[in-house]
C-alpha cells in the first residue's frame, strides 16, 4: 500500500486554512488541520479531518500537537503549511510595544517554533515541504499595517534564509505570498484595532473612520479579492513539484504591486502606495 502523505496545516477555523484543509484530504493526504477554540473543531472533524488545538502564542500546544501527530504517523511529517495569522492595524506611533510584541509572537515566533520541531523529522526521513503563507505585504508597505507588514517582512527574511540553509536536504522550503483573499481576516483586524487603538484621540482618527468602513464591510469593495481556492492552486504545487518555487505571488494586486516595485524608482514607489487605500 502506497505511503499516505501526512500534512500539518495551522489556522484552519476558516479561510485558506479551512479550504486547504479539506481540499488536501479530497486529494488523498492525511491532513492534521489545527485550531485555537475547541469549538472550530468539530467542523474539520465532520469532514474526516484530524483536528487538533494548538495556538502559536502557547508553546506547550505546539509541542503537544506536534506529539499527537508524531504518534498517529509513526514519525512521518510531510509537510508542514504555516498559515495562522491575524493582521493587527494602527498607525505605527498608536501602536504600544507589547502589541507589536503580540503580533509577532503569532505571525513569526511561533511559526519558528513549530518549524523547528518538525524539521528533524523531516531531516530524519531524507523529505519533507515546509510552506509559509506571508503576504504581499511581506513586499510591500501599507500605511496602518506596520506591525503586520513588519511580522511578514521577518517571515519573508527568515524563511528565504531557511531555504538556502535546507538546500540539499531533500527539504523544500516556500512562501505563498497572497493579496486580498477572502476570509474572517478584515473581521479579526477589526476587533484588534478597537481593542489596541484609541481611535477617538489619535491623530489619525479621521484616517481611521475610513479604515474602520472598509474593515466593517461599509465601504468600498475590493474588485480583486479572489477565494481560498486561489491560494490552493499553489499550495499544491509547493507541496508536489520536483523544484518548487521559492515565493508564489497571488491575486493580481500582488502580481502588480512586486512588479511596479521593481521598476519604479523607490521615492515614485512609495507615494504611490501612500495614496492607496
Amino acid at each position: 500500500m502506497p505511503h499516505q502523505r501526512s500534512i500539518i496545516i495551522t489556522g484552519c477555523s476558516s479561510g485558506i486554512g479551512a479550504h486547504c484543509a479539506r481540499a488536501l484530504k479530497r486529494d488523498g493526504w492525511q491532513v492534521f488541520a489545527t485550531v485555537r477554540k475547541t469549538e472550530d473543531l468539530a467542523s474539520l472533524e465532520a469532514d474526516g479531518i484530524e483536528a487538533l488545538l494548538m495556538d502559536y502564542t502557547k508553546p506547550e500546544t505546539i509541542a503537544a500537537m506536534v506529539e499527537v501527530v508524531r504518534q498517529r504517523t509513526g514519525d512521518q511529517i510531510d509537510a508542514l503549511f504555516n498559515n495562522g495569522a491575524y493582521g493587527q492595524p494602527g498607525a505605527v506611533e498608536d501602536l504600544a510595544t507589547h502589541v507589536l510584541r503580540e503580533q509577532f509572537e503569532t505571525n513569526l515566533f511561533g511559526w519558528h517554533d513549530l518549524t523547528r520541531k518538525v524539521i528533524p523529522l523531516m531531516r530524519r526521513q531524507g523529505h519533507g515541504r515546509i510552506v509559509n503563507c506571508s503576504s504581499i505585504l511581506g513586499l510591500l508597505p501599507y500605511r496602518y499595517r506596520g506591525a503586520y507588514t513588519a511580522s511578514k517582512y521577518a517571515l519573508e527574511g527568515l524563511t528565504v534564509t531557511l531555504r538556502m540553509e535546507l538546500e540539499g536536504s531533500g527539504i523544500h522550503v516556500s512562501l505563498i505570498e497572497p493579496g486580498p483573499i477572502a476570509s474572517r481576516f478584515t473581521a479579526n483586524a477589526l476587533a484588534k484595532i478597537e481593542e489596541h487603538v484609541d481611535l477617538e484621540n489619535s491623530a489619525h482618527s479621521a484616517e481611521y473612520k475610513r479604515q474602520l468602513a472598509r474593515l466593517s464591510g461599509t465601504g468600498a469593495k475590493n474588485r480583486h479579492r479572489l477565494g481560498p481556492e486561489a491560494v490552493y492552486d499553489v499550495l499544491t504545487h509547493a507541496l508536489t513539484a520536483s523544484r518548487p518555487k521559492p515565493h508564489y505571488l497571488v491575486t493580481t494586486p500582488a502580481k502588480q504591486g512586486a512588479l511596479l516595485k521593481r521598476l519604479l524608482p523607490a521615492d515614485l514607489f512609495y507615494r504611490l502606495m501612500r495614496r492607496l487605500d
